[in-house]
């Protein structure tokens, strides 16, 4: 979270400042804000001059709307939460700006709201969404239905730098920077399809992994929704219907409490250590160091300077049915930040930071966490 918040606001020399010598200033550092609110930013999909699906008639953009203002009407009771939204009417949002809106407001969830559409009408039931690669033929006719959004906007290509929703190849650069919240946000998906099932009855159609353009530009976990199938008559009709927007908006509303009450109970405020807890911290710190991820691919690419953009000494590593390769290696965060810049101005503009706990990939808020335990450990 803290780390988050600096990495989307402050500029890289800035940050390099916080990261080394203001963490100590922070309220998480020393005793623990309880003024500070849970931001969630609630994304109804499609408006205007986008309809979104229109399965036996019925308008996607609307029943979204009417959900998310929904879950938002509920969420607003909790004095714990904030609530943001890329939308309150029927107006067109660039995909990339919806983004932008939960990246300012330093959200701390952010869940996209949809109604799916099949070819085959007996297709139902509620399903939700992280950023990922997509399985199956099936994911990515639903990502790419999704994505297609960015055709109504005049600068798309300019916004998403050449992305094409048609090429599954696509996908994988879409990948790269939400992968340090990709827990967080299968264990946000994971919430809201329980509500679906324990609250509502409806069928669970399980977490799924599809290249999503909204999903791609937030910078904290992340969700997308579908509520459920237009093209199929009976579960249009719920959906268009006043009980079931507000079923649904209820069972979403209450999933999101829910997330946020099991993440609070979760997060331990770091401490003062004594002297043998900082002989413990000092051998985590030795055993943490970071790299840049460049790309992934499902087939194995020569790691030699040429396939790189004249990067050496880029290594490969196989996680999963994809290969991953990395630049750089370091225990400093400062190195591999210029590590970073240096990948970016060869030409891989996604280029990210990740962190590891010896051979285990852990998440970046993680290890800066150590390291920063570490050096308050060393103070007198």
């Amino acid at each position: 979270m803290l780390f988050k918040s600096i990495h989307k606001r402050f500029s890289i020399p800035f940050l390099l400042c916080v990261l080394f010598f203001g963490f100590s200033a922070h309220p998480l550092w020393g005793q623990t804000s309880d003024k500070k609110k849970f931001v969630v930013v609630l994304d109804a999909g499609h408006g205007g001059h986008d309809s979104g699906n229109r399965g036996n008639g019925y308008f996607e953009k609307n029943i979204a709307l009417s959900i998310v203002l929904g879950v938002g009407k509920i969420l607003e009771k909790d004095e714990g939460i904030k609530v943001i939204y890329t939308r309150k009417s029927d107006k067109f949002v660039k995909l990339v700006d919806r983004a932008n809106i939960a990246n300012k407001a330093d959200a701390d969830l952010f869940v996209s709201i949809h109604c799916d559409a099949f070819t085959s009408s007996k297709a139902f039931g509620a399903g939700t969404f992280v950023l990922g690669l997509h399985e199956n033929q099936r994911n990515f006719e639903i990502a790419k239905r999704e994505n297609s959004v960015i055709f109504y906007e005049e600068d798309y290509e300019k916004n998403y730098e050449g992305f094409d929703p048609n090429n599954p190849e696509s996908v994988i650069s879409l990948t790269l920077m939400q992968e340090t919240y990709s827990n967080q946000s299968i264990e946000a998906a994971a919430t809201i399809q329980k509500s679906f099932v324990t609250n509502l009855g409806r069928k669970d159609r399980t977490v799924k992994q599809a290249g999503f353009v909204v999903l791609k530009y937030t910078y904290m976990p992340s969700v997308l929704v579908e509520t459920g199938f237009l093209t199929n008559s009976r579960e249009g009709a719920y959906l268009n219907s006043t009980k079931g927007k507000t079923e649904m908006s209820n069972a979403i509303a209450k999933a999101i409490v829910n997330y946020k009450n099991e993440l609070e109970k979760g997060v331990v405020s770091p401490q003062v250590y004594e002297n043998n807890k900082a002989v413990q911290l000092q051998e985590d710190h030795s055993n943490i160091y970071f790299r840049v991820q460049l790309a992934a691919s499902k087939k194995a690419i020569n790691t030699r300077p040429q396939n790189f953009k004249g990067l050496e000494k880029v290594s490969l590593q196989k996680e999963g049915g994809y290969y991953k390769y990395y630049y750089g290696n370091s225990k400093s965060y400062k190195m591999i930040q210029k590590e970073q810049i240096k990948a970016r101005r060869a030409g891989f503009k996604s280029a990210f930071i990740v962190s590891f706990k010896g051979n285990e990939k852990i998440k970046l808020s993680e290890a800066l966490d150590a390291l920063n335990s570490f050096r308050s450990a060393k103070k007198p």
